[in-house]
């Protein structure tokens, strides 16, 4: 089996951070949320990955081949953001495998896969969802997927597609695709991966669903920081001892960070590079490299790189004071 990873998105709801670091090298827990995601394919045994980049895309490829050299990887570019139907039928030329499994790179999932790859049934990953104008939902009927239809305008279902796609037979898909570039079927101005997949069913490929509740949101800075959250409480080792610091717990602090007479936490991660000093961290990320000095932080996220220098006051407040820093 093949994965199917489009990562070449701007990330516009995420800047100013994507101007310079794509959207899926974001830290989310204790690594990029592109790193989550491949590393649950690899608990999967799926060893083979194509990602289509874009914006940034040099960064996502030097970080794969650094970090996953067991994953045999391929590179495609998606040169323009015409939809994710276009980025899956960019990467057709890769397609070596009948089967296939497409993931959205921003997608971080917890779900068990097995029953769904050893069905061989093509199959989606929903979640119930109270607003499903957002998504591309699945009407279903006698267990298998009537209808997709991309971001509707009435709630005609509650089951959104989640970014997982699994696909048995990926000539039909190939197809499928094709058919919408050849006839220019778009919606929304684009075309959607949704689309092909309907054509598929028209022509009688059984699609099913399956349910996905771990699934976590990274694409606005109080989600990115709400799935911080999540991931840190499910970290293992949080036995975090360092000298001159409190560590409050669910927090993660990179053995390669420096951190000095500080508070860190809970929900805090400090990633590799930092240097954190005379600083309460709490609820915030801190992307590689970056500085933090006489600082409180809360409910932040802080870029590569970045410099944060902050002071305290000295203050001698009487009875009844009302004081405000901006």
């Amino acid at each position: 089996m093949r994965a199917i990873i489009p990562v070449a998105g701007f990330g516009s709801r995420l800047k100013p951070h994507t101007y310079t670091v794509p959207k899926v090298l974001l830290t989310v827990g204790d690594k990029p949320m592109l790193g989550h995601i491949i590393e649950r394919l690899l608990e999967e045994n799926i060893t083979k990955a194509t990602f289509v980049i874009g914006h940034l895309g040099e960064m996502i490829k030097n970080y794969v081949e650094k970090n996953y050299p067991q994953l045999q990887s391929d590179f495609v570019i998606q040169h323009e953001m015409l939809g994710l139907g276009h980025a899956i039928y960019t990467a057709i030329p890769t397609f070596d495998e009948e089967e296939i499994f497409i993931i959205l790179g921003d997608t971080i999932f917890e779900v068990d896969l097995k029953n769904v790859f050893t069905s061989k049934i093509s199959s989606l990953g929903v979640k119930e969802v109270e607003d499903p104008s957002r998504f591309g939902v699945a009407v279903c009927k006698d267990g298998y997927i009537e209808q997709l239809i991309e971001k509707p305008s009435t709630p005609i279902s509650r089951l959104a597609l989640v970014g997982l796609y699994y696909i048995s037979d990926s000539k039909k898909l190939i197809n499928a695709l094709n058919t919408l570039i050849e006839n220019n079927i778009k919606t929304r101005g684009e075309y959607q991966l949704t689309d092909a997949l309907q054509l598929m069913i028209e022509k009688g490929e059984k699609f099913k669903t399956f349910k996905v509740e771990g699934w976590y949101d990274c694409g606005k800075p109080e989600t990115l920081l709400e799935t911080n959250r999540i991931l840190l409480n499910k970290i293992k080792d949080k036995n975090t001892k360092i000298d001159n610091v409190i560590v409050i717990q669910p927090s993660y602090i990179s053995p390669k960070a420096y951190v000095n007479r500080a508070i860190i936490g809970p929900f805090a991660t400090i990633s590799e590079g930092c240097r954190v000093v005379d600083s309460i961290i709490k609820n915030s990320i801190l992307s590689p490299n970056a500085i933090v000095e006489n600082s409180l932080l809360d409910n932040s996220i802080i870029g590569n790189n970045a410099i944060i220098k902050g002071n305290y006051k000295k203050l001698n407040a009487g009875d009844s004071s009302e004081i405000e820093f901006y």
